[in-house]
């Protein structure tokens, strides 16, 4: 990457990251699509039809919406030509009740991704980096490269976890921010609560440190611990996000909230494009938010159907990650681009990553019929 600016990139960039105006839906869709390996560079991702396949490339649920967040899009509709203004301040006062903060340390945006690339703004990226795992949704490093950032990484240990000794050792004067994920994309690993915990603390004496918890309400309900506690007691380096588009099922809604200081919320929300939020997302999040129901229903079909997978890729003797989420990572056993092309070929999408010099697959994990497809399908492709 360059180390210096032309002064017009510098004003473009500058300009971009004061006011927002790079932060585009076309530039977010562009930036979740991107290739991660060269395999799906020559395989041509961007040609998939995903209406035509089964779906295991997105890390989606395949259960949600929930009833309840259905009925309430149905009850929504007769206000589909209001503005949110009443209807995101209302659910902005729940989420915050949720969290245990005021409304002033909430914000709302179209997903998570939005957020992501609103905080890299905030924190100033325009010659310094931002430190990862790796690897990890890359979202947020892939749109901090278009300001001339650094993307320092650190790789994940041997059982594909985050490398927390690594990544303390990495931090450098210039790092602006450290983006974690736990549980992580694309490995569904997690780190040991009491350690994640303390990490995140020391580290935000650092620098600042965004803990992306969109994967979370994957876990056992005993084993759920948000960062947001940190921010709680006041810590002013800490942003955590959190989505309703993994396990609440509303991916296609796009509604996601950060938790963090209001010093940092209202950097965030200074830049950030007025109306990325709509009415029905806004009413099936309010409706599904503490449906405790449907969030256990959706870990213990996902833990049964994740479970086939494991019991496949054991039979093969195929190292992967223990995965407590929704996608599973392994080593690919051929070459990534034949894979992809006669995956498609049969009807599934699925994901290839570049990482330690070789091919790995990244699969989402379906209903329990989709897997048992999917491993019977795959026995062929890899035979």
């Amino acid at each position: 990457m360059e180390k210096t600016l032309s002064r017009r990139n510098w004003f473009k960039s500058s300009f971009a990251l004061g006011t927002g105006l790079a932060l585009t839906p076309a530039l977010l869709d562009s930036l979740m699509a991107a290739p991660v390996s060269e395999a799906e560079r020559l395989h041509n991702l961007s040609s998939i039809k995903p209406d035509t396949l089964i779906r295991l490339g997105s890390n989606e649920n395949p259960y949600g919406p929930s009833a309840k967040a259905r009925e309430a899009v149905k009850n929504i509709l007769s206000e589909g030509n209001r503005y949110t203004h009443t209807s995101a301040a209302q659910f902005k006062e729940i989420l915050a009740r949720k969290e245990g903060v005021s409304p002033d340390y909430i914000l709302m945006g179209a997903g998570s991704s939005e957020l992501l690339c609103l905080a890299g703004m905030s924190v100033g990226l325009e010659g310094g980096a931002v430190l990862s795992a790796f690897p990890v949704f890359r979202l947020l490093m892939d749109y901090a490269a278009k300001f001339n950032a650094r993307w320092d990484t650190v790789n994940l240990d041997e059982y594909l976890v985050h490398d927390l000794e690594g990544l303390a050792s990495a931090v450098k004067p210039d790092t602006k921010i450290m983006f974690l994920v736990n549980p992580n994309n694309p490995t569904g690993t997690v780190v040991e609560k009491a350690k994640y915990r303390a990490f995140c603390e020391e580290m935000s004496k650092k620098t600042v440190v965004y803990s992306d918890e969109a994967y979370l309400e994957f876990l056992d309900p005993s084993e759920q611990q948000s960062m947001s506690e940190l921010v709680k007691q006041g810590n002013k380096n800490v942003i955590v996000s959190r989505t309703f588009s993994k396990v609440y099922g509303l991916a296609g809604l796009r509604v996601g909230y950060v938790v963090a200081h209001p010093d940092l919320i209202k950097k965030m929300s200074a830049k950030q494009i007025w109306g990325s939020y709509n009415q029905a997302g806004i009413a099936a999040a309010q409706a599904s938010l503490g449906d405790e129901d449907f969030m256990a229903y959706t870990r213990k079909k996902n833990a049964e159907a994740r479970e086939h997978l494991f019991k496949y890729l054991d039979s093969k003797k195929w190292q992967y990650g223990k995965s407590q989420a929704n996608v599973v990572f392994f080593p690919a056993p051929k070459d990534g681009k034949t894979i992809l092309d006669e995956t498609k070929a049969k009807g599934f999408e699925i994901r290839v990553w570049d990482y330690l010099g070789k091919e790995w697959c990244r699969v989402s994990i379906g209903t329990l019929d989709e897997m048992k497809a999917f491993t019977k399908m795959f026995d062929t492709v890899v035979s």
